[in-house]
């Protein structure tokens, strides 16, 4: 593998994230690294310093395919709103039995790593915060428009809707069909807070 190329990185880069989103940092072995990006311990080393480095920039990498999915998801709808939930929809329904983890990679991260991998924990908590600035962008244009009333805080909204998607994912998880996944999405564009 020529590890210069900047699209052979991107593939190393995408099979490591679904790894990691998977197994977990501490779950993962450089030998499962080895064997599912197809490089060699010492080419790891050369090319990201480290299992962190590689991870860390496997969270920037999830970070951005979620920033690309929800632009794309709103373009394809007619509202701000509707691309929101049609990106929720996709992400905790579509795509619960296909994904790595039905876990979203930042909150499993969060919930892994402790103070001894602080800069890899900071950077899943910052990583957090930039996707919640994305949806506050969907929620500003909604409201811009009329879709969401002036005086809500499009901060908080942002901040809710983080949460019920991680709540959303980790209850995927306990249900074994859509249908109730389904009405909680619609509850949530239909209730409190919207």
């Amino acid at each position: 593998m020529a590890k210069n190329s900047k699209f052979d990185r991107v593939q190393v880069v995408d099979k490591a994230v679904d790894l990691y989103w998977e197994k977990g940092f501490h779950g993962t072995s450089m030998r499962n690294l080895q064997e599912v990006i197809d490089m060699r311990p010492g080419s790891i080393y050369a090319t990201f310093g480290s299992k962190e480095g590689l991870f860390k920039e496997s969270l920037q990498r999830y970070t951005q395919s979620g920033i690309l999915h929800l632009e794309q998801c709103c373009q394809e709808q007619n509202s701000p709103l509707l691309g929101l939930k049609s990106f929720i929809h996709n992400i905790v329904v579509e795509k619960r039995s296909s994904a790595p983890s039905g876990m979203c990679m930042l909150v499993k991260t969060v919930t892994e790593l402790t103070n001894e991998n602080e800069e890899l924990l900071t950077e899943a908590k910052r990583s957090l915060k930039i996707m919640e600035s994305e949806f506050e962008k969907v929620l500003k244009q909604a409201q811009e428009i009329g879709e969401i009333e002036k005086e809500k805080d499009t901060k908080q909204l942002a901040q809710f809707v983080q949460v019920q998607i991680a709540g959303l994912r980790t209850y995927a998880r306990t249900v074994d069909n859509d249908l109730p996944l389904q009405n909680m999405l619609d509850n949530m564009f239909s209730h409190y807070p919207f």
